[in-house]
């Protein structure tokens, strides 16, 4: 059984988050704010953040960016603004996905399952087949799908959110092909998220291994279409060429 945590201030909120979730079988633990949210993870094992942006007196973007300092526990915001910045704001401080108040609870659900199932995905082994490893190494860097860890030979581990490492095991498995977004999202099992949130994820992993993030050379932009990982790739002893 899953354990999701809820951070809001408003009871009812948190109320009906709750009884929805419960019913659908996960463990609630319900919490009005970030002390509550820091306490709670310190006494029990919490498999995903449900994580209101608007806390009173606290600001949830900050409590997001404390968090994803200390751990890569998946996270939903619950926001109430309507401005698309504010969530591209979340989603840059490596929140997985967002949903707007007023919210249905049956569409929450849907969106933690999704969260969820691409956070727990088996990944040894990259779905089109294009490697036989677990381990797959481009540049300087090492993919490991079995730790879920990307580590390089400078600058050994390198921390990655569930959504990041998803979306470059998606890129690493298929290089020299161009991707749109829209391919991305059916591969990353992403449905109602907005598309905007590639090019957040894809911006976030550029400032982790590109050389440049300004001038990328491994995650390239194809204009007007989507991306196309431009990097040799090698899983085991089979290599996967970016000129196929």
């Amino acid at each position: 059984m899953n354990t999701v945590m809820v951070v809001d201030d408003d009871p009812d909120v948190r109320d009906v988050v709750e009884r929805y979730l419960t019913r659908e079988g996960f463990k609630v633990l319900a919490v009005a704010d970030g002390k509550g949210m820091f306490q709670g993870l310190e006494s029990a094992i919490v498999d995903l953040v449900i994580l209101d942006l608007m806390l009173g007196e606290e600001d949830g973007l900050e409590l997001a960016r404390r968090l994803r300092k200390v751990s890569e526990l998946p996270i939903i915001m619950l926001t109430g603004k309507v401005d698309e910045v504010d969530r591209i704001v979340g989603l840059e401080l490596g929140a997985d996905d967002y949903v707007s108040k007023p919210f249905s609870p049956r569409e929450l659900v849907a969106r933690v399952r999704s969260v969820l199932r691409r956070a727990h995905r088996a990944s040894s082994h990259p779905e089109d087949g294009s490697g036989s490893g677990e381990t797959a190494r481009f540049g300087e860097w090492e993919l490991d799908h079995t730790q879920r860890t990307l580590r390089s030979d400078s600058q050994g581990e390198i921390p990655l959110t569930s959504g990041e490492f998803n979306l470059l095991a998606a890129f690493v498995s298929r290089p020299g092909r161009v991707l749109t977004r829209d391919m991305l999202l059916d591969l990353l099992d992403s449905e109602n998220v907005f598309d905007r949130s590639i090019d957040v994820q894809v911006l976030r992993l550029r400032r982790k291994i590109e050389e440049d993030p300004q001038d990328p050379q491994v995650i390239k932009t194809v204009r007007g279409t989507g991306y196309v990982f431009a990097s040799t790739v090698t899983w085991g002893d089979d290599t996967a060429d970016s000129d196929d």
